[in-house]
């Protein structure tokens, strides 16, 4: 037993899990220097290259490190590009990330096996070049009770060196992700970081965007939707008069789409069949990056999730970037320069389709005929806080309570006033405001422009994002014809 009750602990074991082997890599060096991958250079030079998934299915070892408080387990994959293979919240055991049970690879990565499931992270190009290969990774102890897995790498391609690390505190239900990426060569280099976390999905999900995106792009901005009722063609499926495309069973074919613009810091999905969510927090400033994709909700898809597991049946990918709000967009690292960044992922409960969030606290606030419905979920224990609604400046509600990942507010109150005059907000014993929410009135905004067609020397036959993506996972990965754009 590692983890005792009451605090945070760390520690790796071996394990067995199903795994679907691959060939050999060719011993050749593969020169894809007119490859298109993800939208950049397809190129692999010097990693090696697997153009085989085998058909064969046995138990393998892996070296698996797990973090474990109160409230969360999580479970890490160094051997599998340090991704988070489960994370599940233990108040309700909830998997709030995919969690797929077998190691089944596909030839989508960029020198072949890529796997479904988990939160994948992906630098210095997407998806991560070494998604299937190990990293060097060591165990932390922290003083204050919080205990973390630090996980890093030096890519061979442009010799840029990646750091993460996962942190859980003892009474905390999220997980904290620090990267570091540093520049150790004296010319600039590209980057992108997208985390890449998959979510379980059926008739009940509903991917959570934040109340003022309005519209979503596709990849390169090519095509543009808005939000979140598609009205029209997008992704070469027509919506006609008007679909919900946050909901997962109206999207019939392989789609992405990014938010175009938002002020909050939270992206994230929720299950109403069973009442829990996961969320994305980070500072909007730096990780604008709010993504879906879904293989789509028809025989397509559902071929895929037969390709990518045995019985986990279908995921979304619900991804967040740093440094940029749409894919392939790079940014810059100077001649040894660093940049740091936090991101958390967290699972909640009870609140829908929530309209606020932060590391703190949870709010969903719905007007619904005469009654002003609202819910708030803590991601800690949070004694006499006290949760107050008003209505034009008028308090309406006061209640005094505690709050944690189990003790969850839902209420209402009789309102006739409209939803943009109410204003829901939570505090801490000493009056400190976690968190507050206020509807604004909906504008009518014109729908941004699509980006210009790429030029013929870019793409010379004009093939869009889904056609892209497509070829690429069609055929091998040391194809030069293959090309991507997604996810």
């Amino acid at each position: 037993m590692h983890y005792t009750q009451g605090k945070a602990a760390v520690w790796a074991e071996t394990i067995m899990l199903p795994t679907y082997g691959i060939g050999k890599a060719d011993k050749n060096p593969m020169f894809l220097e007119k490859r298109v991958y993800q939208g950049s250079s397809g190129k692999v030079y010097p990693l090696p290259v697997v153009d085989k998934i085998l058909d064969e299915k046995t138990d393998q070892p892996y070296t698996a490190v797990y973090l474990e408080n109160d409230y969360l387990r999580v479970m890490v994959l160094p051997e599998l590009g340090g991704r988070i293979q489960r994370a599940m919240d233990k108040t309700n055991g909830y998997d709030f990330v995919y969690y797929n049970e077998v190691i089944k690879p596909a030839l989508v990565g960029l020198t072949g096996p890529w796997i479904s499931g988990g939160i994948e992270f992906n630098w210095p190009q997407h998806h991560r070049p070494t998604t299937y290969g190990p990293t060097d990774y060591r165990l932390i102890e922290h003083e204050d009770g919080s205990c973390a897995v630090e996980l890093s790498e030096v890519d061979q391609m442009y010799g840029t060196k990646g750091k993460m690390t996962f942190t859980l505190y003892p009474d905390r239900a999220y997980i904290e992700i620090k990267g570091q990426l540093y520049n150790r060569t004296n010319l600039p280099q590209t980057f992108l970081w997208w985390a890449n976390p998959a979510v379980a999905v059926n008739d009940n999900t509903q991917s959570v965007f934040p109340p003022d995106v309005t519209a979503v792009f596709d990849h390169g901005k090519r095509d543009v939707s808005t939000f979140p009722i598609a009205t029209g063609v997008y992704y070469k499926h027509d919506y006609g008069a008007g679909v919900d495309i946050s909901r997962y069973k109206n999207i019939p074919v392989p789609t992405s789409y990014m938010c175009a613009h938002s002020d909050y810091n939270f992206v994230g999905g929720y299950d109403y069949g069973v009442g829990a969510g996961i969320l994305h927090i980070a500072d909007h400033h730096i990780s604008p990056g709010k993504k879906q994709w879904t293989w789509g909700n028809g025989d397509f898809g559902r071929a895929w999730d037969r390709n990518l597991t045995d019985e986990n049946g279908p995921y979304i990918e619900l991804m967040t970037g740093m440094f940029c709000d749409n894919q392939p967009d790079f940014t810059w690292l100077k001649p040894y320069e660093e940049k740091t960044f936090t991101q958390y992922f967290m699972p909640y409960k009870a609140a829908g389709y929530v309209k606020n969030a932060s590391t703190e606290a949870v709010l969903n606030l719905e007007k619904k005929e005469n009654a002003a419905e609202f819910t708030v979920y803590a991601t800690g224990v949070y004694k006499d806080a006290r949760v107050v609604l008003t209505e034009n400046g008028r308090v309406v509600y006061d209640r005094t309570l505690t709050l944690s990942p189990v003790d969850v507010l839902k209420d209402s109150v009789i309102s006739d006033a409209d939803e943009t005059a109410l204003c829901l907000a939570v505090y801490d014993c000493r009056g400190r405001k976690l968190l507050d929410y206020a509807p604004q009135e909906k504008k009518i905004e014109k729908i941004p422009d699509p980006a210009p067609a790429k030029t013929a020397a870019r793409d010379p036959d004009h093939r869009g994002a889904l056609s892209d993506r497509l070829a690429h996972r069609a055929v091998p990965p040391c194809d030069v014809s293959a090309r991507s754009v997604l996810p």
